[in-house]
């Protein structure tokens, strides 16, 4: 009676209690009872009593609790864990989720051990809100240190697929600078023909839940993809990529600009939880922090190229004016030079005495009368007849008159 008593009085003092509570009998711990939150952790489907606990949940067997049940009951020494990370469920319905748990050894009234009392409390959202944290903690600060925008929405997006409790894929997609067109940013478990599909689609009224969710400027959810009228377009498309749900944010610049947009998609029909629109709401908040810290540090960049292109085009046009100066410098130097030269030579030939004799005659020589004098750019000059001065300003280039008596040129052609 005292057993059964006790029994009584834990299943009335956790009844409505949100720690989970079971009594296990014998050897192969068969569940004698247990109270709602016990059933509500391991699923309302499994809600019995009567058989042995790895009967129940066989999933714990490679998990190391029923072992641990072996060592209570065989001991009577009890045991305490913390955080201790539990499996429930099996394949594509697996959940994670974290206890904090008490193994206490009940005896008769001889002190044999005859079952024990499972106390525990479900740790679960507290473990989740940790990772949550210090997920969030290092994607500001890779942002802070600027790290390449792919490269923080790429871990932001495994991060909240690693911390949701079910099967979640994220997509973040960009806007662009007209906000008319959404461009990819990062889907990691999303299949690539998908994410190419979609790279470039209209924001618009229908155009899926990311295009209206930009349009629009406020989360649009789709619970069921295979029915949804915003989804008419892209369904098949859908269907070939798995996907049931999409629930998708925009992602909003401080002053209410578009900057893209944070999406959920799911491979069954899902409605979200205030969990679910709180941890989306988060990460598009600190999406939006990475892609203005990304359009801040573009458009440094841009000005700064602009700054160092026009310095480097000033430079340019300082260094070719310096050539150039220096080039007029020499030709003014050449050309003063020149001058002298010719003068020195004018000088000299005027100094020389009048022939009498053409000097044009070549090798035969000539024996008419030196009557006019010409010269070439050269400095030469010479004094000939008229028949070898014409011919030496047909044949010989830049040859021309000078001879002072005449006048030059065009009083020989007019005398």
């Amino acid at each position: 009676m005292t057993a059964v008593s006790g029994t009584d009085d834990m299943r009335t003092l956790f009844g409505q209690s949100i720690a989970v509570f079971a009594a296990l009998t014998g050897p192969s711990h068969v569940v004698e009872s247990a109270n709602p939150a016990f059933f509500a952790a391991i699923g309302a489907d499994r809600a019995r009593t009567g058989i042995p606990l790895a009967e129940l949940l066989p999933e714990l067997a490679d998990q190391g609790f029923l072992a641990l049940l072996d060592q209570v009951y065989r001991t009577g020494e009890p045991y305490t864990g913390r955080d201790a990370r539990v499996l429930l469920g099996t394949g594509p319905h697996v959940r994670e989720t974290f206890f904090d748990f008490t193994y206490e050894p009940h005896r008769d009234v001889g002190g044999t051990v005859t079952g024990i009392r499972m106390i525990g409390v479900e740790t679960t959202q507290v473990k989740h809100a940790q990772r949550l944290t210090a997920e969030h903690r290092a994607l500001l600060e890779q942002i802070a240190r600027q790290a390449p925008l792919a490269e923080v929405l790429d871990g932001m997006a495994r991060s909240i697929e690693t911390l949701a409790p079910r099967e979640v894929l994220v997509s973040v997609l960009l806007a662009d600078p007209d906000g008319r067109h959404l461009r990819h940013g990062a889907a990691p478990s999303l299949p690539d023909f998908y994410n190419q599909a979609i790279d470039g689609i209209a924001t618009g009224e229908g155009v899926g839940s990311c295009g209206t969710a930009a349009h629009r400027r406020e989360p649009v959810i789709v619970t069921d993809i295979t029915t949804d009228p915003f989804w008419t377009d892209f369904r098949d498309l859908a269907e070939q990529a798995e996907l049931a749900a999409c629930w998708s944010t925009p992602i909003l610049a401080r002053d209410g600009a578009l900057l893209g947009t944070f999406a959920m998609y799911h491979r069954t029909p899902r409605v979200p939880q205030d969990t679910d629109l709180a941890l989306a709401h988060l990460f598009a908040g600190t999406a939006a922090l990475a892609i203005e810290r990304h359009h801040i540090e573009q458009a440094k960049q841009t000005a700064e190229a602009r700054a160092r292109a026009a310095h480097d085009e000033l430079a340019r046009t300082v260094r070719s004016e310096q050539r150039l100066r220096a080039d007029a410098e020499q030709r003014a130097t050449a050309a003063a030079e020149l001058t002298a030269q010719m003068r020195a030579a004018a000088a000299a030939q005027a100094a020389a005495p009048h022939p009498e004799r053409c000097q044009l005659g070549g090798a035969a020589g000539c024996g008419a009368p030196a009557e006019l004098k010409v010269a070439d750019s050269w400095g030469d000059a010479a004094w000939g007849c008229h028949a070898h001065v014409e011919e030496a300003i047909i044949n010989v280039r830049s040859v021309f008159i000078a001879s002072e008596e005449l006048g030059g040129l065009a009083a020989y052609l007019h005398r």
